[in-house]
């Protein structure tokens, strides 16, 4: 899909992700806008974390950024718990359904997100749901494998200094991490 001269909203994770989707969305030709919504991200303290280093990306590199703070954890955790290992789908839904409401609301041409970005992320998934969300509310949603820039963008966050995480976000990822399988 040509995004050329299309006014994007990119749901956004974290700054590190957002580094090279931003670069690569606008060497497209795409106005991108940020917007961050991650009721996922576990314990308070590092949602916290994550969203300060974002607004600083923000600042530094003049991207238009939206802020969603409510912080439905509970929600969040009865939608992930019943479904296991595919609790997954439940938080890329959850996030991607709000961002495609805003991106109608506010007449967004398209709308895409930073979790393409990451290796440890199911992008057949992220993909489906997207399509389907996409064809609820009438926004295309454009599909880019951000994986091919990987590196690029840990070597820039690094090299800007930001804090990096250690893990997808969520309470589940963080025991897989630091509490064994």
């Amino acid at each position: 899909m040509d995004i050329t001269g299309s006014r994007i909203l990119l749901h956004i994770c974290c700054a590190p992700c957002s580094i090279y989707s931003v670069r690569e969305l606008r060497r497209e030709g795409a106005e991108v806008s940020g917007y961050f919504y991650n009721p996922n991200i576990h314990p308070y303290t590092e949602f916290s974390k994550r969203l300060a280093t974002l607004r600083e990306f923000a600042g530094i590199s003049l991207l238009p950024l939206d802020v969603d703070t409510s912080y439905d954890l509970e929600s969040f955790l009865a939608g992930t718990l019943p479904l296991g290992k595919d609790r997954c789908l439940f938080c890329y839904r959850m996030r991607l359904e709000r961002t495609f409401e805003k991106a109608a609301r506010e007449r967004f041409d398209t709308v895409t997100t930073t979790l393409l970005y990451s290796r440890y992320q199911r992008h057949d998934d992220i993909k489906k749901i997207g399509e389907e969300l996409s064809a609820t509310h009438g926004v295309p949603f454009v599909y880019r494998d951000f994986r091919t820039g990987w590196q690029e963008g840990i070597n820039e966050s690094k090299r800007l200094n930001m804090y990096r995480q250690q893990y997808c976000g969520c309470i589940f990822s963080e025991k897989e991490r630091y509490g064994g399988k």
